[in-house]
């Protein structure tokens, strides 16, 4: 592959394995097209799936994979965790080698594009790709989730980039844009309240308050009777995972609450990693060229 892009489409089905195998499979054994990873969360309901690859071939794996989604999924019969608005809820272009994100955000508008043309479907541009500036923070693209979007649709300042201005009977809405790589972060706590969860979330997000280029939420664990901040780090090149992690570990402690783990959620660039093992290493003037994996890979 001599361009590579990156796609991190985000499905709104967590629990059937059947219908997430179906999903998965555009992406499998395609000339051009590499899939890294999926994972699925019950508790959210929703499934993430990682896929590298040339920009057309790529094109065409993501939109026969949101076809699925929206034969299989009806929102009307979903509930999670995680916000969502539609079956396909938001699909990001990330450019990884010999690719621009002006090149991304074209491609990001071609998906849209074709999107609403063969499924009907009403798209939001975002991030790098969105039309005006109320659009560029998926969060407030979502805002209302599936059931609330079907008036807000209406409204002047919510007409869709594509597709028709009437939320989809059973698939919603979908975002799709080009972005920054985005590490998902997910942080525990030893506490079933969710109420504790969220005050955590709204101190350390940006919109909060908090760090630059982190987003965050509180989301209930209820089969390990526990919480969760779960949390969205946009720019880990500038503001590091630690920093977050010590973050929610300060403001849990005025609720007597500790952390019991954390978890990454998809892939993770390995300089978001190493950032934070030099943090608590405590290392000197170390650097991306002393780790053994990446000077093979050069």
């Amino acid at each position: 592959m001599n361009r590579i892009v990156e796609c991190v489409p985000n499905f709104s089905e967590g629990r059937d394995l059947q219908k997430i195998d179906r999903i998965v499979a555009p992406f499998r054994g395609r000339q051009g097209v590499k899939l890294l990873d999926y994972s699925n969360d019950e508790d959210h309901n929703r499934l993430v799936v990682t896929v590298v690859g040339e920009p057309e071939p790529l094109r065409d794996a993501v939109l026969e994979a949101i076809g699925v989604a929206v034969e299989l999924i009806d929102l009307n019969k979903h509930q999670g965790q995680h916000p969502r608005m539609g079956a396909v809820d938001v699909v990001p272009f990330i450019p990884i080698k010999n690719v621009t994100m002006e090149e991304a955000v074209a491609l990001s508008k071609e998906v849209g594009g074709e999107v609403a043309k063969r499924y009907n479907l009403p798209v939001f541009l975002y991030e790098k790709s969105a039309s005006a500036p109320h659009r560029e923070n998926l969060a407030a693209v979502r805002k209302g989730e599936f059931e609330g979007m079907a008036e807000k649709i209406k409204l002047p300042e919510w007409q869709p980039d594509f597709g028709p201005a009437e939320r989809h009977p059973t698939a919603g809405t979908v975002a799709v844009g080009a972005r920054m790589p985005l590490v998902a972060y997910n942080i525990n706590l030893n506490t079933p309240s969710l109420e504790i969860a969220h005050d955590i979330a709204k101190k350390i997000r940006f919109i909060g308050g908090g760090l630059r280029y982190c987003k965050a939420m509180g989301v209930e664990l209820k089969d390990r009777g526990i919480t969760q901040v779960s949390i969205n780090m946009t720019d880990y090149t500038r503001t590091a995972l630690y920093r977050a992690f010590e973050l929610v570990r300060i403001e849990a402690r005025r609720y007597g609450v500790s952390i019991v783990g954390s978890e990454i959620i998809g892939l993770v660039p390995m300089e978001a990693l190493i950032d934070t093992a030099s943090y608590y290493l405590g290392l000197e003037n170390f650097s991306m060229q002393q780790v053994l994996e990446a000077r093979i890979m050069e």
